[in-house]
């Protein structure tokens, strides 16, 4: 079956057309968002602060589809959510309340859900008193109104679209398709690619770079495919049980464990932790102290960034993993069914044997995430790539856009294969498919 034909099947189905539509929908809703300037501010005399790619800023502009530079209502976008999911996570590993609220099921959850709400707003009002700072400072031509004024109409808007913002994405969870948080800051990152391969293409004189460029991305690109599809399979044994005149069990299947179980949440945690100092550094515009020792993180292609950077990647994927797969649940879930792995005892060995095989997997998962993260600051500092273009040569902007793509694509594949339909995965077609 064609691809064209897997796209028309697509449509078929009325429910999943209508959550493809839904989720295109509010997505136009964000881009047009970011596009309306904060009141207050002359869009016309407004100096883009942003316009250093290289810069902390710059790469913040990336994930916000360029309302940073602009001063729009989605200025601050949807990273204040992620560094409250981040607190919050972390609050769970250490304080009794946190890890009381996930163990009660759905209204735990529901709790959690609040507190991280409430913790966005705390934190984009933060953010929104720095952002008026820093723009007074820089831009003071923009601001045609009084700077208190400003500063308080900016922390109200601001927080309220970013508000706004976490909304959408949440509408996009529960009635669109794929991840509503992880979709908004892809369709950002997509926003501003063309500029900035079009820059690349102008600024270098030679053809045959851009090329071996963009040979070399697709090689990258393919091998965080290759690390985010990565499965080790453990084999699991299924004892027979003989429930009245039928047989059941007695074959083999497997335990998936994914290479990359954190998927691209280890990046985007990182990315809101290197944030803070420069979020600090703009409270203070004019204070040399805070400047001095804020400046490692002003220059993303910096060697101190990419350092500090790469070891936080490893941690949060180590991190993000040990929350998301627990071998305890797995044995007892195991033992439970009457499975066991081959040569291994249920119960503690069980745990003990998945856990280590998660170890040694994770381990060198995490190190090859984390080279891709910083692969920009590679690109710039050794290849000369622009450091626009050098954003989606590799690094956060292209580990999201690769993840993203995948779990969406996975998800429409799950649609299709309820209702039979041949998917856009070989694996689908073959586990997918049943005979009469």
């Amino acid at each position: 079956m064609s691809l064209i034909e897997n796209f028309r099947n697509i449509f078929k189905i009325e429910d999943l057309k209508n959550r493809i539509l839904y989720t295109i929908g509010i997505l136009m809703v964000y881009r047009v968002g970011s596009y309306i300037t904060l009141p207050g501010v002359d869009a016309s005399a407004l100096i883009a602060g942003a316009g250093d790619a290289s810069s902390l800023l710059g790469l913040f502009d990336l994930f916000v589809g360029g309302a940073f530079s602009r001063a729009g209502v989605f200025a601050l976008g949807i990273m204040p959510y992620i560094t409250a999911s981040i607190i919050i996570q972390l609050a769970g590993a250490i304080v009794p309340y946190f890890q009381k609220l996930q163990r009660e099921g759905e209204e735990g959850r529901r709790k959690i859900t609040q507190l991280t709400r409430y913790g966005t707003v705390v934190i984009t009002a933060f953010q929104a008193i720095a952002f008026s700072i820093n723009l007074i400072a820089t831009a003071p031509q923009a601001i045609v109104v009084n700077e208190f004024a400003f500063t308080l109409t900016a922390m109200i808007v601001l927080t309220a679209g970013t508000v706004f913002v976490m909304w959408l994405g949440e509408r996009i969870t529960d009635r669109g398709i794929g991840n509503g948080i992880s979709l908004i800051i892809m369709i950002g990152i997509i926003a501003i690619l063309p500029a900035n391969f079009y820059n690349e293409v102008t600024t270098k004189t030679n053809l045959i770079l851009v090329i071996i460029e963009l040979a070399a991305l697709v090689v990258v690109i393919a091998a965080v495919v290759m690390l985010t599809q990565g499965v080790r399979k453990i084999p699991v044994q299924y004892a027979k049980r003989v429930v009245g005149r039928k047989v059941y069990g007695g074959t083999t299947q497997y335990l998936p464990l994914k290479v990359n179980a954190a998927g691209v949440m280890p990046i985007i945690f990182a990315q809101s932790i290197m944030f803070i100092p420069s979020t600090i550094g703009q409270f203070f515009p004019e204070n040399e102290t805070v400047q001095f020792l804020t400046a490692w993180s002003a220059d993303f292609t910096g060697w101190t960034y990419s350092i500090i950077f790469f070891f936080i990647c490893v941690f949060f994927t180590f991190f993000y993993t040990a929350i998301a797969i627990n071998p305890k649940e797995m044995a007892d879930t195991m033992k439970r069914q009457g499975g066991f792995i081959p040569g291994v005892r249920p119960g503690k060995s069980t745990v003990e044997f998945i856990d280590n095989i998660l170890t040694k997997i994770t381990l060198p998962g995490s190190i090859f995430l984390s080279l891709v993260a910083i692969l920009p600051a590679i690109a710039t500092n050794l290849l000369g790539v622009t450091p626009g273009f050098a954003l989606f040569y590799g690094g956060t902007s292209l580990l999201i856009i690769v993840g993203v793509a995948l779990d969406t694509l996975q998800q429409i594949e799950s649609h299709l294969m309820m209702r039979h339909y041949d998917g856009f995965m070989k694996t689908g077609k073959i586990k997918g498919r049943r005979r009469a």
